[in-house]
């Protein structure tokens, strides 16, 4: 798998991708959140692609100056456990230590055991912390 940054033409089989892998819920449209990416540090926003190019991966990393953060970690389910989502967090890793980054959050269901093993064998641990939101923009 190679990584690069997202371009424009890799919207859809991004949408699709996220579908395929669950983490699409009815409160957040992907398309906008690709929109929303594009405006802030578009750079941080990485798909991995494999020989012919197709998407088989995404993360959408951002950094506000005291933590960095990342969304959509995503494998295409055939190309799972070969190490690709291990590639794109360790490129999210090195592109926010780059900008000065002390510190990267995540959050994840907590009903997604699969992925908190993987968070877990790469070293990252829980906060002792709640998780809290509000909605700003609604995406119906």
């Amino acid at each position: 798998m190679r990584i690069r940054a997202f371009e424009e033409s890799d919207t859809e089989a991004v949408v699709a991708l996220w579908h395929a892998c669950g983490l699409v819920r009815p409160w957040n449209d992907p398309h906008r959140d690709i929109e929303r990416k594009l405006a802030v540090q578009r750079e941080l926003f990485l798909v991995g692609v494999d020989e012919e190019d197709a998407v088989i991966g995404t993360a959408m990393a951002g950094y506000e100056g005291h933590r960095g953060w990342v969304n959509y970690l995503a494998v295409d389910p055939s190309a799972q456990r070969l190490g690709h989502a291990r590639a794109l967090m360790a490129e999210v890793e090195r592109l926010l230590l780059e900008r000065g980054c002390p510190k990267l959050n995540l959050q994840v269901r907590d009903t997604n055991e699969d992925a908190l093993a993987f968070y877990a064998a790469l070293g990252y641990v829980r906060d002792a912390s709640v998780s809290l939101g509000r909605r700003l923009i609604p995406d119906d």
